[in-house]
């Protein structure tokens, strides 16, 4: 059975961890504990540019963030996209100016699970 996927971020520095094996211990940053993000949490975001959009062909997976394209600027964009397929974790690393758009090889497209972060709106998930 596959993990769920956990993601925090620090308040204070904007560190974000992706959680590989939980522990008893809690997770600190800045002397402070982490925040767990919960994908779709922020609520005044436009979802048509922040819900990943996902297309299957074959065993390439394209991830679209938004039905219409969210913002790619300095002050205003993707920071990653993760697909999680099964036991296997894939990352696409966004930049501004970019597309916001990543595209993955897998070997099983029958259960997979996409998120994407947005710098200024959070984590939001297929």
């Amino acid at each position: 059975m596959a993990k769920e996927l956990k993601i925090y971020r620090c308040a204070l520095c904007g560190n974000i961890v992706v959680l590989l094996h939980e522990g008893p211990g809690e997770l600190v940053c800045c002397e402070q504990p982490m925040k767990l993000l919960v994908a779709g949490e922020n609520d005044t975001a436009a979802k048509e540019k922040h819900v990943p959009v996902v297309s299957v062909d074959g065993n390439r997976v394209t991830v679209n963030v938004g039905s219409v394209d969210h913002p790619m600027v300095d002050e205003h964009y993707i920071e990653f996209v993760i697909l999680v397929s099964g036991a296997k974790c894939y990352v696409e690393y966004l930049n501004p100016g970019q597309a916001p758009k990543a595209t993955f090889m897998v070997e099983d497209t029958s259960n997979i699970e996409v998120f994407e972060y947005c710098n200024l709106h959070g984590l939001w998930k297929a």
